[in-house]
């Protein structure tokens, strides 16, 4: 396996021993006594993918806090787990953090937790956002604009479950084996933008990094993932939220598309929807600081830019 190493060190690279003994590893970024984000990884990542993220992607003012989901990096795996128990986790490692409020943003497959903690637990936080996130595998007319892949994926995990556990397994064996190749094979199924962005030699390196410490303990992490946002209908009801969620999607997104983001829109009470014409997939990766801004205002942050569904 490649060393690993971070261009952007954790203050804090630790792990907490939650109630049924697993344990849950997290790293913190940015000021310790800043204002406190959790900040949940995309499938599949780390809570070591924020450092590696060129130019220093963190607003002053803010303390991150980055967890691996249950399966991933140093977190010990919980099969069968669903969305709502990530919320619970969440709920454990903040008390353990001796945190009272907090704000959660959720990136790509990091997304649907990040919704189920704003319906489990609204009186806690401060502000919600999502990126790129997918909606339930069953919802109307959620795939179009979405590539042919990632379709296959998805229905695969509503439709055969068992047989998406084995194909996500054979996946992750690949990537562990050659992150680098399978990167490159994933510019098929991109938008030219985002293969601008991945063309970029350190963006490559933080996603080979990312992809070689998410995997280091196997595949669980991506089939508990694969499970819990696509193969199953999600364990809270969306139009129950009560606090606010700010979301961002990309007009040019191949595997999250605009049409995941309408359903989405159109069904949490009180949102606000960014739509960004013209990126894709990977525009996270270099507006994250933007994105952090505009979850959580703090001084000398710049409002990210705001492009509104037509």
């Amino acid at each position: 396996m490649q060393e690993v190493t971070v261009i952007a060190p954790p203050r804090i690279d630790n792990v907490v021993q939650l109630s049924d003994k697993r344990q849950l590893a997290y790293a913190e970024y940015g000021e310790a006594n800043g204002a406190p984000v959790f900040l949940f990884h995309g499938l599949p990542g780390s809570r070591l993918s924020w450092g590696y993220i060129p130019d220093n992607p963190f607003p002053s003012g803010l303390r991150i806090i980055a967890p691996d989901r249950p399966g991933y990096g140093r977190s010990d795996p919980k099969p069968g787990r669903t969305l709502l128990d990530w919320a619970d986790d969440i709920a454990a490692l903040t008390d353990v953090l001796e945190i009272e409020t907090f704000a959660v943003v959720g990136v790509s497959g990091g997304g649907p937790g990040a919704l189920a903690c704003a319906w489990k637990m609204p009186q806690r936080l401060t502000s919600v956002g999502v990126v790129s996130c997918p909606a339930p595998t069953s919802a109307p007319a959620v795939f179009e604009g979405m590539s042919k892949t990632n379709r296959f994926f998805m229905k695969l995990a509503w439709h055969l479950p068992w047989l998406s556990t084995l194909n996500v397994r054979l996946l992750a064996s690949v990537i562990r084996r050659n992150p680098a190749r399978y990167i490159n094979t994933m510019k098929y199924k991109m938008h030219d933008v985002d293969k601008a962005i991945l063309a970029r030699p350190e963006i490559e390196d933080m996603l080979i990094k990312d992809f070689t410490e998410a995997l280091s303990g196997g595949a669980q992490g991506m089939v508990s993932d694969m499970s819990a946002n696509h193969g199953r209908p999600w364990d809270f009801p969306l139009d129950k939220i009560k606090i606010k969620v700010l979301l961002w999607f990309c007009g040019l997104d191949l595997s999250v598309p605009p049409a995941m983001g309408r359903y989405l829109s159109n069904t949490i009470p009180n949102c606000e929807a960014t739509f960004v014409p013209d990126a894709g997939h990977l525009w996270i990766l270099v507006h994250l600081k933007e994105v952090l801004c505009s979850v959580r205002s703090t001084p000398g942050c710049s409002s990210a830019s705001r492009f509104k569904n037509p």
